[in-house]
C-alpha cells in the first residue's frame, strides 16, 4: 500500500477558488499529483506511468522499488528531472553577457558576428554575409547585444520564460527549443529582410520560448489570458510604427517555438522520442532549406 508524504495525513480538503502548487504557494495549477493529491506547479510535476506526480512521492516511490521510471523522474516532456531546473538558463545568461562585453572592449567583433546576407564592409572590398559561406553568423547573431536596453529586455525575457520551461523540457530539450527558435528567426530575416540589412539579438529565442510557454500552458489548462496579453504586447511592439526591430526574427522564432512545443508537450508517451526529435529536426531541415535558397538567389 503507498504511504503519503511526511505531513499528509489524507487527501487535501476541498477549497474554494483555484488550486495553488503546495510546494509554491504563488503558482496557481490545475494539475495534481495522481498519488497524494497535491496541486503541483509545471517546476514540481514528475512525469508517472499515468498523469505527475509531486517531488515528495517520487522520493517515496524510488526507497520502496516502484521500478527505474520512479527512480529517474521524467519531467512532463520525458526530460530527466535536475536539480538546478535552470541550469541551462543561466549558462544562456553568460553567455549573451560575456558577448555583450565583449563586443564593448572591441566594436571590430560587431561586424564579424551581426547577421548580414550580403554587404560590403569596407569601401572597394569584397562582400561578407551568409551569402559568402559565413553561416556562423546564424549563430553568433543570437548571441549578439548592442544597446544596454536591448539586452536587459532579452535577458529578462530568457529568465521569465526559460526557467518554468526548462524545468518542464528538461536540459536536452530547452536548449533544442531555445537554439532551433533563434535560428529559424535568423533564417527567416536572411529570406525576406534586404540582404545589406543587419540584425542581431536574442529575440528570435525569446519569442520561441514564448510560442512554446502559450503551448504548455494550453496543455496543462492554465489560463491562457496572461500569456495571450503577453504576446500580444510583444506583437505589437514588433510592428510599431518606428521601425528598427526585425519582425522576421520575432516571427521565425514564434512559429519554430509553436511548432516544437506541440511537438515537445504533446507527444505520445510510446513514441515520444522519435515525435519530440523528429519535430526538431523538420524545423532544422526547414532552416537550411531556407538559407540554400535564398544564397541560391544572391550569388
Amino acid at each position: 500500500m503507498d504511504q503519503q508524504p511526511p505531513g499528509a495525513s489524507g487527501p487535501p480538503p476541498p477549497v474554494e477558488g483555484p488550486a495553488h502548487c503546495y510546494r509554491h504557494p504563488d503558482r496557481e495549477t490545475a494539475v495534481r499529483c495522481v498519488r497524494c493529491d497535491r496541486p503541483i506547479c509545471p517546476d514540481c510535476m514528475v512525469d508517472a506511468s499515468v498523469g505527475f506526480q509531486c517531488p515528495d512521492c517520487v522520493r517515496q516511490g524510488s526507497g520502496t522499488g516502484h521500478g527505474a521510471s520512479a527512480a529517474r523522474p521524467r519531467t512532463l516532456a520525458g526530460g530527466v528531472v535536475a536539480a538546478d531546473p535552470r541550469l541551462i538558463t543561466k549558462i544562456l545568461l553568460g553567455i549573451n553577457l560575456a558577448v555583450f562585453v565583449a563586443v564593448l572592449a572591441d566594436d571590430a567583433l560587431l561586424d564579424r558576428l551581426v547577421l548580414l546576407g550580403r554587404a560590403n564592409f569596407y569601401y572597394g572590398g569584397p562582400p561578407e554575409g551568409i551569402a559568402e559561406g559565413q553561416w556562423y553568423r546564424l549563430v553568433t547573431s543570437m548571441f549578439l547585444h548592442q544597446e544596454v536596453w536591448h539586452i536587459a529586455f532579452n535577458m529578462l525575457s530568457l529568465w521569465w520564460l526559460g526557467g518554468p520551461l526548462e524545468a518542464v523540457l528538461g536540459r536536452a530539450r530547452y536548449l533544442a527549443l531555445y537554439l532551433l527558435s533563434g535560428l529559424a528567426g535568423g533564417a527567416l530575416t536572411y529570406w525576406l529582410a534586404e540582404p545589406n540589412q543587419p540584425s542581431l539579438g536574442a529575440s528570435g529565442a525569446i519569442f520561441g520560448l514564448l510560442g512554446a510557454t502559450v503551448v504548455l500552458m494550453r496543455r496543462l489548462n492554465y489560463d491562457m489570458r496572461p500569456v495571450f496579453a503577453l504576446l500580444a504586447i510583444n506583437l505589437l511592439l514588433t510592428f510599431n510604427p518606428w521601425g528598427g526591430i526585425a519582425w522576421q526574427a520575432h516571427i521565425g522564432g514564434l512559429i519554430a517555438g509553436v511548432l516544437i512545443g506541440i511537438g515537445m508537450v504533446h507527444a505520445p508517451r510510446e513514441r515520444r522520442d522519435l515525435v519530440q526529435f523528429g519535430t526538431c529536426a523538420l524545423v532544422l531541415a526547414a532552416v537550411v532549406l531556407i538559407v540554400v535558397t535564398r544564397t541560391a538567389a544572391l550569388t
